[in-house]
């Protein structure tokens, strides 16, 4: 990368990595990775397990040592530094918390290690406490909180120390789906608050897209895409970020015609439309539609030729999931919010949508 290009990456970040990589004996977990973090954004790295996302947050941190690259904090090079001496600090799904220290000592314990003052200790932990609504709960040790509460104590204890970057790793994972909820409420209510960096490492894709300003969406060690949730939802550029993110409808084709960017496709299951540019007639392409946008016709519809059977109906309160059958057993879902009764199972159905709903996704990718 050029000194150029590098030194315009920084200019507005606080976290930099530039073709940093990792590996473990012969296993590359992270590749040639290149990120800028804006100061005061919600960055969450998403992807399944073995991604390397959590390996690119510990050599953040400073837990592990990166292969090959360079990472800046605020245009400073900080591979040499040890992890107390970067400006970051670390949340852990497992809390991480001193079982024989209280509430106080836990959040103060960053603070008495630095040797501040005792009145500076004392008011900052209880600026502390009443951040994280835990005012009232300072003499308590942490086997008598819940896990909920043990959390807001971790992260009490990470943002003491007035960290420049917070980096959490799964902290929700251990908290049962109502809590784990709320949370996610309340962490992006602290980081708007306080206005810190905040790189979040999940797996969920809906915490991802509730929380998040930007998703870095990992695969395999490599970011796939890197981008708004809005757009990583509407807009995936690969098969794989529109198969991980939320539910989608995934087709595999050729290009049989184009005409004002709306490209006519072949595929097993039959033919259909979808609006893009960049690619050419003969061209093997993917096609990914959500079943949200998805509808259902008895007659067929010009330049759609995707015929099932309606095999059945899946009641999520108010919306309804339905599975169609298509002639190459492909199975492909739609949903409504109430259910169609013009429809029932074992009836045939053509499937069409809105070109511009549908995306098209180059096969290389």
């Amino acid at each position: 990368m050029s000194d150029s290009v590098v030194s315009s990456i920084m200019s507005d970040s606080i976290i930099t990595l530039i073709d940093v990589e990792k590996s473990f004996g012969k296993n590359k977990v992270v590749k040639k990775m290149n990120i800028d973090i804006k100061e005061g954004e919600f960055i969450t790295l998403l992807g399944p397990s073995g991604c390397g996302k959590t390996t690119t947050l510990r050599m953040i941190a400073g837990f592990e040592e990166a292969s090959s690259g360079i990472i800046k904090v605020q245009g400073e090079s900080i591979e040499d530094k040890e992890p107390f001496e970067r400006d970051v600090n670390t949340v852990f799904q497992n809390y991480a918390l001193f079982p024989h220290m209280t509430v106080f000592d836990n959040i103060a314990y960053g603070l008495k290690i630095r040797k501040r003052p005792k009145d500076e200790i004392s008011k900052r932990v209880n600026e502390m406490l009443d951040l994280v609504q835990l005012k009232g709960y300072e003499n308590r040790k942490p086997d008598a909180l819940s896990g909920g509460q043990k959390q807001r104590v971790a992260i009490a204890r990470a943002l003491i120390n007035n960290p420049k970057v917070l980096l959490l790793d799964e902290p929700l994972g251990a908290l049962d789906l109502k809590l784990r909820k709320q949370m996610q409420v309340e962490l992006k209510r602290l980081q708007k608050k306080l206005g810190i960096t905040f790189i979040y490492v999940t797996h969920d894709q809906e915490e991802a897209l509730t929380m998040s300003d930007r998703i870095a969406v990992m695969n395999e060690g490599v970011i796939e895409q890197l981008a708004t949730p809005q757009e990583i939802y509407n807009r995936p550029i690969t098969k794989f970020v529109a198969g991980f993110i939320g539910e989608s409808n995934i087709f595999d084709g050729k290009v049989t015609s184009i005409k004002d960017e709306v490209l006519e496709v072949e595929t097993l299951a039959g033919t259909m439309k979808v609006k893009g540019n960049g690619f050419n007639v003969g061209e093997d392409i993917h096609v990914s539609i959500r079943p949200e946008y998805i509808k259902v016709s008895r007659d067929p519809v010009e330049g759609f030729n995707l015929r099932g059977t309606v095999k059945d109906f899946t009641y999520m309160g108010t919306v309804v999931k339905t599975s169609v059958d298509l002639k190459d057993n492909t199975e492909i879902k739609y949903s409504r919010f109430e259910k169609d009764e013009d429809f029932k199972e074992k009836d045939s159905v053509n499937i069409y949508w809105n070109p511009e709903r549908a995306v098209a996704i180059k096969a290389s990718k």
